[in-house]
């Protein structure tokens, strides 16, 4: 099987050296206004709504910023696994601009495998390996309501023979076997992307620098 940092800022006020004095009496006959808790209440309600009306109006022109997904090692893993006497399916390299997000290495007594990725175009291609039916891998990793398609002759190393599968939501899917086990190559990234993916696949010794 195969520094973010945080500034904290102070931000005390500066009274510019003026006298603060405290508010005349109300002189005799002023009006004067019961404070009742409902009274309390209103008035805090119309406190929240203007500073929250007040935010909006200060960050609606705002851009969010984007957020640029962390790379992962993820042939570092292949190495681990494969030291480990373990066969895992892997991209020896990814198309340009494409960036390995997240990995999920398993050893031990039901080792499985998973690769997941972002597409220059911002769409999503995983990969899946584990010992586990081809049906039960689609409907964890893609859609329970996806629906097999024809079988697929690949240019693949790993298999020649695959199965698609697809949902209503746009996500696909190429399944094969590898041994006993079932490789899924999945995502919502273009069909055209998923297969390029599928037939990169490989399974031979990765040696750092080849």
């Amino acid at each position: 099987m195969g520094g973010a940092g945080s500034v904290l800022l102070d931000a005390g006020w500066d009274t510019g050296g003026v006298t603060q004095t405290q508010p005349a009496p109300p002189t005799r006959g002023a009006k004067r206004y019961p404070r009742t808790f409902g009274g309390l209440i209103a008035a805090m309600v119309v406190t929240v709504v203007a500073v929250v009306g007040y935010w909006l109006a200060q960050n609606a022109t705002r851009d969010t910023p984007e957020m640029s997904p962390e790379p992962v090692d993820y042939l570092e893993a292949v190495t681990l696994m494969q030291g480990a006497g373990l066969t895992v399916a892997y991209p020896a390299s990814l198309p340009a601009g494409w960036t390995a997000t997240s990995v999920h290495p398993t050893a031990g007594d039901e080792p499985s495998w998973g690769l997941g990725m972002l597409t220059d175009d911002g769409k999503f291609a995983g990969v899946r390996q584990e010992d586990a039916s081809t049906d039960e891998l689609v409907e964890t990793y893609v859609d329970e309501g996806a629906e097999p398609g024809d079988e697929v002759s690949l240019d693949s190393p790993i298999a020649q023979t695959w199965t698609t599968w697809s949902d209503e939501k746009g996500d696909h899917a190429y399944a094969a076997e590898l041994g006993d086990e079932v490789l899924l190559v999945y995502g919502s990234a273009p069909v055209e992307d998923l297969r390029a993916l599928a037939e990169s696949l490989t399974t031979a010794a990765y040696s750092p620098g080849s």
